[in-house]
């Protein structure tokens, strides 16, 4: 089969289905009951701070440890008691895992060989995978001859080259320089949408998974905090870690004095009087805590219909390249970080400058404090 632009897109992943999972090392409960489906296609990523379950959880799906207890179904079918080798999972590690003795090419057979696939079928396929990852011509070279980013581009092959319905990915590309981890996020999703495997990523980086994923699957301490699309866990955190961990958050606790229609006011704790609407319902007296996102807070001018000032003065200025973080105190014991594009025409601010700014009531959300 030759893979173009338009290869496989008869061929699709596999279904997983993960059910009521545990596991345990000795007393200690790392993966704690947790359940999720994902369909065919789809590239589902685990996010997580360190010691959160997720790579756990993709060693269980991988069959590289066994569970304690819980379901693992592919296409329906059990497998959490089948080896590694009969799942049809392709595996891509952070330290590429290639074998040094060996060639480009002869990496990107190996799993070929193992199947006991034709000579002649194996170079056409080890070629084809050589131009779909840019590499052609460097079938001879050595392991120790590449960069990183083409040692990565090289495990990736091997991985899908025998075509898996199912690609596992164990920070692939931690241990590379944020542009070429940029570069090769797009590269990993092209060729993960053109192939249609369906995909199980593992990283901490948040930007990452926003960039990559259709869906992302947040843990925290061996359970999935939440899941959903990079725009619903960006937009509708359920909890402050959740809000905290997927992109910057400023938290403030209060509650709410009053209800006018939609809108509320709210109370903080440092006495600070704020109108937002929220998509729960809320009583007067509710004790509430509330997410607002940097880029969500403006410097208030008396033009942005709904928004309701707030005085504070420029704390610290923080330059970022693109943006700017402005950290304002409101009160004595109470920081927000106003976060702004650079561009031309736009008023810059200095330490110590008293500043009124405001948000659109719409855009705090309401969260558990966790």
């Amino acid at each position: 089969m030759k893979y173009s632009q338009d290869a496989k897109q008869d061929i699709l992943g596999a279904e997983i289905e993960v059910k009521n999972l545990c596991k345990k090392f000795e007393d200690l409960l790392v993966i704690d009951h947790i359940s999720f489906r994902i369909q065919k296609g789809e590239f589902l990523t685990l996010l997580g701070p360190s010691g959160s379950g997720k790579t756990t959880t993709l060693n269980l799906i991988a069959g590289f440890i066994f569970p304690t207890s819980g379901e693992i179904l592919i296409n329906g079918e059990p497998v959490e008691k089948k080896p590694t080798f009969k799942r049809d999972m392709g595996m891509v590690f952070q330290n590429y895992a290639l074998f040094p003795h060996m060639t480009v090419a002869e990496n990107i057979a190996f799993p070929l060989q193992r199947r006991k696939v034709q000579k002649m079928q194996i170079t056409q396929k080890v070629g084809e995978m050589l131009d779909l990852i840019q590499l052609s011509g460097y079938g001879k070279r050595m392991p120790h001859e590449l960069s990183g980013g083409q040692q990565q581009r090289v495990s990736l092959a091997r991985a899908i080259v025998y075509e898996p319905s199912v690609l596992l990915m164990d920070e692939p590309l931690g241990s590379l320089d944020k542009k070429l981890r940029g570069q090769m996020q797009l590269e990993i999703k092209q060729i993960q949408e053109r192939f249609k495997i369906t995909t199980i990523y593992v990283t901490h980086d948040q930007e990452e998974a926003l960039t990559m994923s259709d869906r992302i699957a947040v843990m925290e301490n061996g359970q999935i905090a939440q899941i959903g699309t990079p725009e619903d866990l960006y937009e509708k955190p359920m909890s402050s870690f959740i809000a905290d961990f997927v992109g910057e958050t400023n938290i403030l606790h209060g509650e709410i004095t009053e209800r006018d229609g939609e809108a509320s006011l709210f109370l903080t704790e440092s006495n600070i009087r704020m109108r937002i609407e929220l998509a729960e319902r809320t009583y007067v007296g509710e004790k509430i805590s509330i997410s607002i996102r940097p880029e969500k807070l403006f410097f208030f001018e008396g033009k942005e219909a709904g928004s309701s000032p707030v005085s504070g003065v420029i704390q610290n200025v923080i330059y970022v390249g693109e943006t700017t973080k402005y950290v304002i105190r409101l009160s004595i014991d109470k920081l927000i970080v106003l976060k702004r594009m650079n561009r031309f025409g736009v008023e810059n601010y200095k330490r110590n400058d008293p500043v009124q700014i405001g948000f659109h009531p719409q855009d705090a959300k309401k969260v558990l404090v966790r």
